[in-house]
């Protein structure tokens, strides 16, 4: 979709491996879960071998196609599933997997910014109304950046996962401005360099391994941006901004 010169007004950033590395906080997440387990449901990590539970992701995934866009709901589904093959009774084992995935949960959210995040935020929501887009379920107000964010939404929210235009969509509605006046950010240059470039939106690929520009994107949108710092970020938008 072509873009048209327009003032911006919206920024949008994806989370996991954009502002933070999500590897390590989910290793976290896991081991903080494992514990738990260990303690209240021994029997649970012998029997959930990492084959079984993609065996029973996978079916739960087509048994009903919606929860492959809802991590959370997935996992906790899974979690459940492993309880009543223990044979535990359904409410036991949906209490049970419930417990274990708030420990799960609250740790997620326990993430380390990568350098510059905190600042880079901090001066584009002085001039740019800034939401979240999402495919996992970092929550931005357990994670304290409500004050950057005026909005956030995951691919839960809207049954699609980037790179497909659903969450930009439902961004650009929210914030009431048209494509070509905001900007995406993020790591991927399928789920969000290309995704949000289809819909018309300006982006700027976060490309901190340092990849070839054009790695990837010979059947994809090229970034608008390229950056492989966080603090080179207000520049990049002040050259969208300007053209």
């Amino acid at each position: 979709m072509p873009r048209t010169m327009a003032d911006i007004r919206l920024v949008t950033f994806d989370l996991d491996n954009t502002l933070w590395d999500v590897g390590t906080v989910i290793r976290h997440a896991e081991n903080a879960m494992a514990v738990w387990l260990d303690e209240a449901v021994p029997g649970y990590r012998p029997l959930m071998t990492p084959e079984t539970i993609q065996e029973i992701r996978q079916a739960l995934v087509d048994a009903e196609p919606t929860l492959g866009h809802d991590v959370s709901r997935l996992r906790e589904a899974v979690l459940q599933a492993g309880m009543r093959r223990l044979g535990m009774t359904e409410a036991a084992a949906r209490e049970q997997a419930r417990a274990a995935f708030l420990v799960f949960f609250e740790a997620r959210q326990q993430v380390v910014f990568f350098e510059h995040a905190l600042e880079t935020l901090a001066r584009l929501a002085e001039r740019y109304q800034l939401a979240a887009l999402t495919n996992g379920n970092a929550h931005i107000g357990r994670i304290g950046l409500t004050k950057y964010f005026s909005f956030a939404f995951a691919s839960a929210d809207v049954s699609a996962s980037k790179p497909a235009p659903d969450i930009f969509h439902a961004a650009l509605d929210r914030a009431g401005v048209r494509a070509n006046e905001s900007i995406h950010i993020g790591d991927h240059l399928v789920d969000d360099i290309h995704g949000a470039g289809r819909v018309g939106m300006h982006t700027i690929w976060v490309n901190r391994a340092g990849n070839d520009r054009s790695h990837g994107t010979e059947t994809h949108t090229q970034p608008t941006e390229v950056v492989d710092c966080l603090s080179q970020l207000p520049e990049a938008v002040r050259r969208i901004h300007e053209r």
